[in-house]
Order: C-alpha cells, then structure tokens, then sequence
C-alpha cells in the first residue's frame, strides 16, 4: 500500500494498469487525448505487480486495473472516470491538480 501512495504522488496523474487490458488502454487514450502526461504502470510488467493489484483491490478497486490517481488522490477505474469525463468534471480536476492549462 506504501508504494501505491508513493508511486500515485510522483506526478498529476498516475494510471496502474495492464498491458494487455482494454479499459486500460481506453483510459490512458483518453488523458493522452486530453494533452495529459499521465505516469503509467504496468503491473503485468512489474516484480511487484502482483502485490500492488492487491493493494488496489484493498482501496476498492475492482477489477484492479486500471486505476486512476489525480493529485495523488485516488479517483477510482475506468467506470468512475468516463463517468467523470462525460459531466465534465475531469477536466477541472485535471486543471487542479496542475495536469493541464487549457
């Protein structure tokens, strides 16, 4: 849990994710879509992937991945930010959290 909370504060946007999930490569489309940089990792492709899948699961994130952090703040999956997306919320958090300037 330490280095979900480590990792999600290293930059305006963290996505966990996996390499080979649908939703994951919607959600990192959409905040590249959005001028947003996000920090990605990719669980399937790290030592400790397993580990943090659980830790996210803990937050409740179910399915684990993929799992969005904005200001260091978990947002929530990929329901929650498409939910945000779609009445315009995100976009505010995003300007918030220094992500975007427009």
């Amino acid at each position: 849990m330490d280095r979900i909370g480590k990792l999600a504060s290293q930059k305006a946007v963290v996505i966990f994710s996996e390499s080979s999930c649908c939703m994951s490569h919607a959600i990192k489309r959409l905040f590249y879509e959005q001028g947003v940089s996000p920090a990605v990792h990719e669980l399937d492709e790290d030592s400790r992937g397993k580990e943090m899948e659980w830790a996210l699961m803990r937050l409740g994130c179910n399915p684990a991945v993929p799992a969005v952090f904005i200001g260091g703040k978990f947002v929530g999956s990929a329901n929650t930010v498409m939910t945000l997306h779609l009445n315009g919320s995100l976009k505010k958090m995003l300007k918030d959290a220094g992500a975007m300037w427009l």
